[in-house]
């Protein structure tokens, strides 16, 4: 079970880091589920990465948030040391109710954060916000993909 917080119990950089994930999800491009949603990563080295989901008719290849985050810290070298990552959304109408509750990465999404961790040789945190932060739950990623399955499942380290 992660903990659940509210925004001001966070760190500053991870404050920042919620932050930043909820302004990147206004660039998301979701004409078809209308729920935009943004992330953020931190390296080691304090780098931001950021990602919002890409839509597409054809459902099946939309690019998530965290994928856009953790490919852009690739992009940059930065694949190997993700430290944290924030995922937030939110339904794009105007005036449209907000249920209030923290998003969390998808099982493929969580798969890929897994992988990102392994690369980083260490559990990273996911800070999994609502649509105005003012809820968060922070968890690793190995309690949001507990047994999951690893370069070990294949014998590589």
């Amino acid at each position: 079970m992660g903990i659940a917080l509210g925004l001001g119990d966070l760190e500053a950089e991870e404050r920042a880091l919620a932050q930043a994930a909820l302004e990147v999800s206004t660039h998301a491009y979701a004409p078809y589920s209308h729920y935009a949603v943004g992330a953020a990563l931190r390296t080691h080295a304090g780098a931001v990465h950021r990602g919002c989901n890409v839509e597409n008719a054809a459902y099946g290849v939309v690019l998530c948030a965290e994928v856009g985050a953790l490919a852009a810290a690739n992009v940059a070298g930065a694949g190997d040391a993700v430290q944290v990552i924030a995922v937030t959304g939110h339904l794009m109408a105007a005036g449209a109710a907000q249920d209030g509750a923290v998003v969390t990465p998808c099982g493929r999404c969580r798969q890929l954060i897994l992988e990102a961790a392994h690369r980083a040789r260490h559990d990273i945190r996911v800070l999994c916000c609502n649509h105005d932060l003012s809820r968060v739950e922070v968890f690793t990623i190995a309690q949001l993909l507990p047994h999951g399955f690893g370069p070990g499942n294949l014998g590589l380290g």
